[in-house]
């Protein structure tokens, strides 16, 4: 079996192929012999999450897969899977293992999703996420951290990001496309930094997040007076939505070209505004989610971005 890449998106669906070679001799009783087994990757290969395993009748989806993996069985030598209803955390290597009697068969399978990665640090600066932390708040910005495929992808796509964050591997790096003085000396060759494996407890960096689709609106609220931040939290409660989060401004505005020069209140307490259409005095050189900063919630006014997910 050959290792294949199959993209798709959250909420979407996907079919990891998985085909094998069954002995024309075996005949139809051995089919009942046969044991298909999906298992999921860690990014360091050591250990494997059980997702779906098929022997004769007997089926069974495991853990965060219940009732969302399924056996394609096109053709009795099809052992592909479906997995419906995709989720941030499906991404990455599958292991699809055909055992029948003595003979085994493996082959890897990479779910890819469409996305954006983008660099995050909270409220009290940089450099102040231990490995666990940066998990949290990448979750709490409707994200999770970006694998080291995935920065990589975003490098290649431009992404110049002179701090470093962590990755899912606890790994640390930061993505350089224009080399200058201050981020690694500028006769260096652009590429991916890569400070090696840190300590996940003791050691605090920045953070990237990967995100993908949502099934949802992101808008900017159009309202009479600028606002405080528990203003803006209110007045998108009372538009039928809540405040919306870092990763759903940058997945709005990545995957689908949402350009507006209104700075507005977000989740976490930052200011930002999304620009697609690069124009004067609306970030004038690049397409890029401008960041103003972590203003005082209390006294500063701004517009506010909303999101209303749909069920």
């Amino acid at each position: 079996m050959d290792q294949s890449k199959v993209i798709s998106y959250r909420g979407g669906n996907a079919t990891l192929p998985c085909k094998f070679h069954r002995e024309a001799s075996s005949g139809n009783g051995n089919s009942q012999k046969t044991r298909i087994k999906w298992t999921k990757l860690t990014a360091d290969y050591l250990k494997e999450t059980d997702v779906y395993v098929a022997m004769g009748v007997h089926r069974k989806s495991y853990g965060s897969y219940h009732g969302r993996a399924f056996l394609q069985g096109a053709s009795e030598n099809d052992a592909s899977l479906i997995i419906t209803d995709i989720t941030l955390d499906d991404y990455g290597k599958y292991k699809c293992e055909v055992i029948e009697g003595l003979e085994d068969d493996t082959g890897v399978v990479t779910l890819d999703l469409q996305g954006v990665v983008y660099p995050y640090f909270p409220r009290m600066g940089r450099y102040n996420l231990n490995f666990k932390e940066a998990q949290q708040v990448c979750q709490d910005q409707d994200s999770v951290i970006a694998s080291f495929d995935q920065l990589y992808d975003a490098w290649r796509g431009g992404l110049d990001w002179c701090n470093a964050g962590w990755l899912s591997d606890g790994s640390v790096q930061y993505p350089i496309t224009k080399p200058r003085e201050p981020c690694g000396g500028k006769d260096t060759v652009p590429g991916v930094r890569n400070y090696g494996y840190r300590d996940k407890d003791r050691n605090r960096y920045d953070v990237f997040c990967f995100t993908s689709n949502f099934k949802g609106r992101f808008y900017y609220l159009i309202h009479p007076t600028k606002l405080t931040y528990d203003e803006a939290v209110q007045a998108c409660l009372k538009d039928g939505s809540q405040i919306a989060k870092v990763g759903q401004m940058y997945a709005a505005w990545k995957l689908m070209g949402y350009d507006r020069c209104d700075g507005g209140w977000l989740a976490d307490g930052s200011v930002r505004y999304p620009i697609s259409r690069p124009r004067r005095r609306c970030s004038p050189t690049e397409a890029a989610v401008r960041f103003v900063g972590f203003p005082d919630k209390k006294h500063k006014l701004y517009g506010v971005y909303c999101f209303r997910a749909y069920n």
